[in-house]
């Protein structure tokens, strides 16, 4: 998948755990978990801004593109 999730390392970085992270967004820690995990087909922008917000971040610092190195059929 050419989308990379790192919240996990912005997480880290923060020093916060899914749970309080997931408290302070306002949304259940087994989608933050999914999100975590790169298992989420879509972010709704404000679910995004709210974590960006907590973590002091950008969007970029959380969401990656690397171009898909397999020829397309």
């Amino acid at each position: 998948m050419p989308i990379i999730v790192n919240l996990d390392v912005m997480m880290a970085k923060r020093k916060i755990s899914l749970g309080e992270l997931a408290d302070r967004v306002g949304i259940t820690p087994a989608n933050l978990s999914i999100l975590k995990t790169g298992k989420a087909k879509a972010i709704r922008f404000s679910t995004l801004e709210a974590i960006c917000r907590e973590l002091s971040c950008q969007p970029q610092d959380i969401l990656e593109y690397v171009e898909d190195s397999l020829p397309k059929p």
